[in-house]
């Protein structure tokens, strides 16, 4: 997955919002609230990391070319970064992010749900 194929993606999803910041990452949320975030290393490389379930986490944590998300997994938020395709296909990928908006949407005030179109 490119960097532009990562943010149509993520721009595709209900009632998200884009931002640069943290150092130039391509940063998505839903409710004001990070989903995931994205960086494109000099020699191309994609570095994507979003929220997961428990489960999941302990799945990924150890995969290859995923690894405990920098700085948030450290924290003790379940957060994976994948980093190339080795073990989480582009499919599969998708359907992380998707997941991961789901769980943080999920999170947010039932009254910003309803704003955001998100319940029912």
């Amino acid at each position: 997955m490119t960097l532009a194929e990562y943010n149509a993606f993520c721009a595709a999803l209900p009632a998200t919002t884009h931002v640069v910041q943290w150092g130039g990452a391509d940063v998505w949320k839903v409710g004001g609230k990070v989903f995931a975030l994205g960086r494109d290393e000099v020699d191309g490389t994609l570095f994507v990391s979003f929220k997961c379930s428990p489960i999941a986490y302990e799945m990924l944590r150890d995969a290859p070319g995923c690894r405990p998300a920098p700085y948030l997994a450290s924290r003790g938020m379940k957060w994976i970064q994948r980093f190339s395709e080795e073990s989480l296909p582009d499919d599969a990928f998708r359907d992380y992010l998707r997941e991961s908006h789901r769980l943080v949407a999920a999170g947010l005030t039932r009254k910003l749900r309803k704003e955001l179109g998100l319940d029912g």
